[in-house]
């Protein structure tokens, strides 16, 4: 496993890390101490939550995965770099979402309490809020790191001009910046190039995507025009097989299969081709991909291995072209 600073932190995470935002909080405890303990042995060392994982379509819905991450990491929490989320509604109150200091402070300490910690190495704001003055926003999270509670603060779906309006706040009155956001980012889904990217690189923020499977599209186990395989994302969550009529049109369907065959004749596979290729870009800090099996993680891990070379990016930017989304 390669690692990667955080943005412009001295705090530095693995490139492959463990998403818990799909069926993680599902799968029950021996599972996910199973599927923590391979993600450690592989080398892994970040791993992303938030207090509404995962997002299911019937109860239980929310606070799971980061109750079992807590369990699963007891006696190794000074191992590990977490980073998890608030900001999104867990509760029908007014006041139970958003990223006003009044439901931040609350969340964290819910949050603190499920992983059974004294303090979250990276909290980020889930969504950005049209509601609450930036000002007071990083104000707050500024108060998180000032009590120790907090080690660094991220962004998570914010906009180039938002980011940077945060950011340029938190410089002019001393407080803490971004050093990291979480961007919608895949093969098939490359809109950040345009301008979040580029703005990443030249102000130093780390990058982690989100969807990097295109939320089980890139699945070895996903089965085109056909029912979803049991136990797939897909198969639990209507909002997976949504995704995948978006991104798996019959144009992007046929330039899988000429990945599928690249990363084949290079002794990888799919999944492994999607991570690797993230990490080309400089900005990335570490992709988190969640699992449902252990394997799953061994194999995502070795995508940290393949160093993608000019030519083979030359060769895979010519299959991406008349991608649909």
């Amino acid at each position: 496993m390669n690692y990667r600073n955080l943005g412009r932190s001295g705090i530095r995470v693995s490139e492959v890390s463990l998403g818990t935002g799909g069926q993680f909080g599902l799968l029950g405890e021996e599972t996910t101490k199973r599927i923590v303990g391979a993600a450690l042995d592989s080398g892994i060392n970040y791993f992303d939550t938030a207090n509404i994982y995962p997002v299911t379509e019937t109860p239980p819905s929310g606070e799971l995965a980061e109750k079992m991450l807590g369990i699963a990491l007891r006696g190794r929490r000074e191992e590990v770099v977490i980073g998890t989320k608030g900001m999104q509604a867990t509760g029908p109150g007014v006041n139970e979402r958003g990223a006003s200091r009044y439901n931040l402070m609350n969340a964290l300490e819910a949050s603190l309490r499920r992983l059974q910690t004294d303090h979250v190495d990276l909290y980020q704001i889930h969504l950005f809020d049209p509601t609450t003055p930036m000002e007071e926003t990083m104000r707050t999270l500024d108060d998180m790191v000032r009590s120790g509670k907090v080690r660094y603060v991220g962004a998570s779906q914010y906009q180039a001009w938002q980011l940077c309006r945060c950011n340029d706040l938190a410089e002019r009155y001393g407080w803490e910046r971004f050093v990291s956001t979480q961007v919608h980012y895949h093969l098939l889904e490359r809109e950040a190039e345009r301008e979040m990217l580029p703005f990443c690189r030249a102000m130093g923020v780390g990058v982690l995507p989100y969807f990097p499977m295109a939320n089980g599209l890139f699945s070895e186990h996903y089965r085109p025009g056909g029912e979803p395989a049991a136990g797939s994302r897909a198969a639990l969550f209507a909002r997976a097989r949504s995704y995948h009529q978006r991104y798996g049109t019959p144009a992007n369907l046929v330039i899988l299969e000429k990945l599928k065959a690249f990363a084949r004749d290079r002794g990888h596979t799919l999944p492994e081709l999607a991570v690797a290729w993230l990490l080309t870009e400089p900005a990335l800090a570490t992709v988190p991909v969640g699992a449902s099996k252990p394997e799953h993680v061994v194999t995502n891990a070795r995508a940290s291995d393949w160093p993608i070379s000019g030519d083979e990016l030359a060769a895979i930017r010519t299959i991406l072209q008349g991608a649909t989304a």
